[in-house]
This record gives C-alpha cells, structure tokens and sequence, in this order.
C-alpha cells in the first residue's frame, strides 16, 4: 500500500472524527461558555486529550509498531503476539495503578495544572470531581494504542484512525442532554468515561479479526522482549508528546488567568485539526516503511519516503496555517460564537489563534521527523529534543505570561507564542541531528516542491483577503448564517489552493496517478 493512499486513510478517518469534533465543540461551549466552569472543564479533559494524543495518535505506536513487526519478520506471529500480550499486561498494570493514585491524589494534582483558581473553591472541586471521572481514560488510551500499533504493523491503519470518533459520537448527546453549564459538564465527563471503554473495546475486536489473539488474563511479566518494548516506547512517548505537554504547561499558567484556558481550549480545537490530519496521518504512514528500510539498511528508500512524506505534509500544512494566521478570529467568531460563548471570548481565542497558527508546520514537521529515529529504535534523541522544547516554552511563556500581564493586557497570548516558538526549536534539532547523523538528505525534488507550495499558499492568502473581504456579501447569500458563510469562504479557499497548487505545479495530477499506483 503506497504512502498516499495509507495517509489518505489516516487522513479522511481523522477528518471525519475532527468535523464531528467541531460540531462536538460547538455543542459544548455553547452550553458551558468560557468563565470558571468552562476553565474547569478544560481542565477535566487536559489528561484525557493529552493522553489521546500521546497514544490513539500514534506516539506509544510509534515506539512500538518497529519492535512488532522486527518480531513478526524475524520469529513468526506467535512470537510477536506473545511480545503484544506481555506489554498489553505491562501497560495495563502500570496505567491502571497510575489512575488509581490520581484519584486518591487528584485535589493536590490540580493544583500544579489549576492551581491558580485554587481559591474558588466551588469550581475547583467541581474541576476535580471531572477530572476524576475523565482520568480512567488514560488505561483504555494505552490499550487502544497497543491494539492500534499491532494493527498498523498489519498496514490496517483505517480501524485505529476511526477509533477517535466514538469519542466525539459519545460526547456530542452528552451536550445536548446537558441543562446547565455543571450539569452539562457532568454528563461530558461521564461521556469521556464511555467513549474510552468503546475505543479500547473496538480496536480490540480489530485485532482479533486479523487472528492476534490478546488477553488480559493472568500477572504481568516484565520480560526481555517487554523490557525491550518499554524502553524504546517511554523515551519514545514522552519525544512525540513534547507538544502536549507544552499545552499542558500553558494551561497551567492560563489557570491565573480566568476565561484564558477556555480560549486556549477553542483555539487548539482549531490549530489542532492539520496537526491530526496531516502530522499525525503522514507519520504514521510513513513507520512501517522507514522501519523496513532501516532494517534492510537501504537508504535511498528512507530518503525517498522521507521527500515524499515531508513535500505531501507541507503542501498540505502552508494553507491551513496560512488560513490560520489570516482570519483567526473570524473563524473562532463564525464557529463558536453562540449561547455563553460571546464575541469577546472570540476575540480573546482568536489572539491566542494566530500565535499558534505560524507554529502549525513545526507541529507537523515534528511528526513527521521523529519517526526516522524510532524506525532506528532511537526514541532517546528525540525525548532529549522534546525536553528541551517544554524547557523553552516553560521559561519564555511564563516570563511573556507575567510581562504582558503587568503591562495592563492579557497574559495567555504569550503562551501561545512560546508553545510555537519550543515547537521550532524542536523540529530544528531533529532536522539538525539527522542530517549531521547521515539518516536523511533532502533531494532537489522536495526543495523545488516547498517552493512552488509556498507560491500557492500566497495566491490562497490574497484569495481569503478578498474574501474576508466580502464577508457581508457571502452572509447575505447564504441567508444570514455566519457559519455557513465561514463553511463557503473554508471551502472556497480549498479550492483557490487547489487550481493555485496545479498552476504553480505544487500538485501534479501525474505524481498522484503514480503514487496511487504504487
């Protein structure tokens, strides 16, 4: 199966779980609005996203997918099934206990990643009574991510990517169920709880269809081949979360400011959706294949998967943080805006918006850098480099966080300017060290490819000028609806990008024939 069409499974699953996201959203702020309880509830899903995207998203799978399948090709399927059953227990054991203390210790917890509403006493317990019932699914996110790995080693990647959805399918109803912002709330958290035991239950059923029986029963047992799995897989985890737990230090800081986590949260929502799509999708598709070159010790087939995966991630990143960076609060405004979510939370979110967006294809580059050292069971550089991404952006944001706040304006843009900036200096270091390393040069075909993207995500940015341009034409047209507008002007730009992407050959009908056929 070809890079394209194993990123276009990834990516048009996690399109379809990311527009059920918006609507899931949409949903909830307007029911819940930005102030004290919707700070709560971005806190409440804090561990639950974090781990979301540590493991569904393909960082534990990256660490793991490279010692399945060297098991599946050197000693059969038995001998990796064995291996996925071992770290299946492993990882069960660990992550369960890990909840198990966050629960009896959750009031103390919050106080490093809420602490600065502390003294609202209401809304500081109503945030640890979520988080609570949020916190057990981080045990079925480790699960799943096991059952995705073995999966994606099999070139199944269509299951693991739509397992997200359940997600967005349980918390949906949960909004429109819900009364009041607490209540509302309540019944999310709970959701959360559901949609964890589905995702688990389903990818556990997809595996068992390719015939890998896997079972929970019986102690763990910390083998060599786990021990193996686990020491490539916690460096290897904690180097593709790097960008998670800089949010999570932002969140923490926001905590000082009221409204500011929720602000955050509505402009992640949106910087997040190429991250998933693109980074995400193109990483890990491309695993399997640096995996067997690696071991093959062929380097021109890593170098080439390597162009392909980086000028396919960038053609498609340059618009979306161009159309990001151009009308950030324009589309906070037309997706968001109703209910207890106002104007001015828009406005707040949209600043926040725009400082994120220019870090978009740092964010995807990461990914797609990163998997060229786990193909080589190499997950320590990239945790040293993820480190020091969440020490830049600790210092910068808490230094930008206070200095703009003693100024007389807003703290949270700040954070959203380190979290961007630590995210540059992560992508350099990994594009740095593979190059001094010998594992990837770039060919004359990706620099040529980067530059014709670049010249046609300069035609979409006019293209969205003009159109932000003509906004109350477009709202008129479409009856009066500032969303279906924004859903025009979005679709519009997709095409402008495209014709743009034809003529300046950033696209060629001609590579995408090949590249399906192979």
């Amino acid at each position: 199966m070809s890079l394209v069409r194993n990123t276009a499974v990834q990516a048009s699953l996690t399109f379809a779980s990311r527009i059920l996201g918006f609507a899931r959203d949409i949903i909830l702020a307007a029911k819940i609005g930005a102030g004290p309880v919707g700070d709560a509830w971005a806190t409440a899903q804090q561990f639950p996203n974090l781990f979301r995207r540590i493991f569904a998203e393909g960082a534990f799978a990256s660490a793991f997918v490279p010692t399945y399948a060297r098991t599946l090709e050197a000693e059969g399927p038995e001998a990796a099934r064995a291996v996925a059953e071992d770290a299946l227990k492993v990882l069960f054991a660990a992550t369960a206990a890990l909840t198990i203390l966050a629960q009896i210790f959750m009031p103390w917890v919050l106080l490093v990643i809420h602490g600065g509403q502390a003294g609202d006493t209401e809304n500081y317990t109503l945030a640890v009574l979520l988080t609570r019932i949020t916190m057990p699914y981080l045990t079925f996110m480790a699960i799943a991510a096991l059952f995705s790995g073995v999966l994606n080693s099999l070139n199944r990647f269509a299951l693991s990517a739509g397992a997200p959805t359940l997600l967005n399918l349980c918390l949906i109803p949960a909004g429109l169920l819900g009364t009041t912002p607490e209540v509302t709330t309540l019944f999310a958290a709970v959701a959360f709880f559901i949609a964890g035991v589905l995702q688990a239950g389903a990818l556990w059923w997809g595996v068992s269809h390719q015939k890998v029986k896997l079972s929970l029963i019986g102690w763990p047992r910390l083998t060599p081949a786990v021990k193996k799995v686990l020491m490539l897989a916690v460096p290897g985890t904690i180097a593709a979360s790097g960008t998670q737990i800089n949010i999570i230090v932002s969140q923490s800081l926001a905590s000082f400011e009221v409204g500011a986590k929720s602000w955050l949260y509505a402009a992640d929502r949106l910087y997040q959706l190429p991250l998933g799509l693109v980074g995400v999708a193109v990483g890990v598709a491309i695993l399997p294949r640096l995996s067997r070159a690696a071991r093959a010790g062929d380097t021109e087939a890593g170098a080439r998967t390597m162009d392909e995966g980086l000028g396919l991630a960038m053609a498609l990143t340059f618009p979306a943080a161009a159309g990001l960076m151009v009308a950030p609060v324009y589309l906070i405004d037309a997706f968001f805006v109703r209910g207890a979510f106002l104007a001015s939370d828009a406005a707040a979110a949209g600043a926040a918006l725009f400082h994120f967006a220019w870090g978009v294809p740092a964010f995807v580059l990461i990914k797609v850098l990163a998997p060229p050292f786990f193909a080589r069971e190499d997950t320590k550089t990239p945790m040293r480099f993820a480190l020091v991404s969440v020490v830049v952006n600790t210092l910068l944001g808490a230094g930008l966080f206070f200095w703009l706040k003693q100024s007389g304006q807003d703290g949270f843009p700040g954070l959203a300017i380190a979290t961007s900036t630590a995210a540059w200096v992560n992508a350099l270091l990994l594009w740095i060290t593979l190059a001094r390393r010998g594992w990837y040069k770039p060919g004359p075909k990706l620099a040529g490819g980067l530059i014709r993207a670049a010249l046609a995500t300069a035609i979409l940015s006019a293209g969205i000028w003009l159109m932000l341009w003509q906004q109350p034409a477009i709202i008129e047209v479409v009856g009066g609806s500032h969303a279906l507008a924004a859903a025009a002007t979005v679709t519009a730009a997709a095409v402008i990008y495209a014709l743009a992407a034809l003529i300046t050959g950033a696209l060629r009908i001609r590579d995408l024939r090949q590249a399906l056929r192979r």
